[in-house]
């Protein structure tokens, strides 16, 4: 099934294989509250680790059956991260998910070497999936909070997780637009060059699974009226499924341009470990965090 809505993802998801989510620091309601939903529907089976106390507090001010969750207790968000990891180590989880601790405190429970949950020469990257209600299909787009200026190694990682994440979500030939700042080839811009490469790769298969192209402006990217008013033929051009950013600033400002002033839906992760981690802000919606799960368990599904 072509997943088009996010709401799609939970029917798709229903009879399926149930994940053991495991939840860093899940102290807070937003947490709690979208993994008690995600086993509620059936997708996810449910560890929270953190302080039992407020776990056990959140879940009788909510109404939530606390017996639904495995707790492991830990003292303290870094104590949290470590044990969460471990757990997946161990193989006893599938997913892991970000509560209530600071990003960096999440990344280096990921990233500790000891841990091992970080492949050899593994590069992480930040994926999220949007739903606009102003275009016609979910947009998948990197990277909005990890990698501040990815080179062409790391761009070339991030399109794969993008193809990884467009094929989990059904799209067998995800159309994949490398953004700069126009569609002319431009030797002084460094996205642009780099563009044109990734493109390349694409057409002789050194990138396989979607059909790649660029450089292309993000507006020719979304929009068939900007793509033949400026004469771009191309398969991707007003119609892309993906877009790679040339950096965080325009990622970031992408993403909260659609979080905050188009009021999108949304669900994101960490790609690049051995498993899915879900990464949304401490802020973000319970919905938010409960697509974001989806969207894991689906890529979790089709590992």
């Amino acid at each position: 099934m072509n997943i088009t809505k996010l709401e799609q993802m939970y029917e798709v998801l229903q009879g399926a294989e149930k994940k053991n989510l495991v939840a860093i620091w899940a102290n807070d309601s937003h947490t709690i509250e979208a993994v008690s939903k995600a086993i509620d529907l059936g997708i996810v089976s449910g560890t929270l680790v953190g302080n039992k106390n407020e776990i056990e507090k959140v879940c009788k001010a909510k109404n939530i059956d606390i017996n639904k969750f495995k707790i492991v207790h830990a003292g303290s968000d870094v104590e949290a991260g470590d044990t969460a990891v471990k757990i997946i180590t161990s193989g006893e989880g599938d997913i892991l998910m970000k509560g209530l601790l600071s990003t960096d405190k999440y990344m280096r429970a990921i990233l500790n070497k000891e841990a091992g949950l970080l492949p050899p020469k593994a590069v992480l990257s930040h994926v999220t999936v949007i739903q606009n209600e102003f275009y016609h299909k979910l947009l998948i787009v990197s990277d909005v909070a990890i990698i501040p200026q990815p080179d062409l190694k790391q761009k070339i990682s991030m399109i794969n997780y993008l193809i990884q994440t467009a094929h989990a979500l059904g799209i067998e030939k995800p159309k994949l637009s490398v953004i700069s700042a126009s569609e002319q080839v431009i030797p002084a811009l460094e996205s642009s060059m780099d563009a044109s490469v990734l493109a390349k790769m694409g057409d002789r298969g050194q990138i396989k699974g979607a059909i790649i192209d660029g450089p292309l402006s993000l507006d020719a990217s979304v929009d068939k009226e900007t793509a033949e008013t400026k004469g771009i033929k191309s398969e991707v051009a007003g119609d892309a499924d993906c877009l790679l950013f040339p950096d965080l600033d325009a990622g970031n400002v992408f993403y909260k341009m659609n979080s905050k002033m188009s009021n999108a839906q949304m669900g994101a992760f960490v790609a690049g470990a051995k498993v899915p981690c879900v990464l949304s802000s401490r802020g973000d919606t319970t919905q938010t965090k409960l697509n974001s799960i989806a969207i894991c368990t689906l890529l979790a599904l089709n590992k």
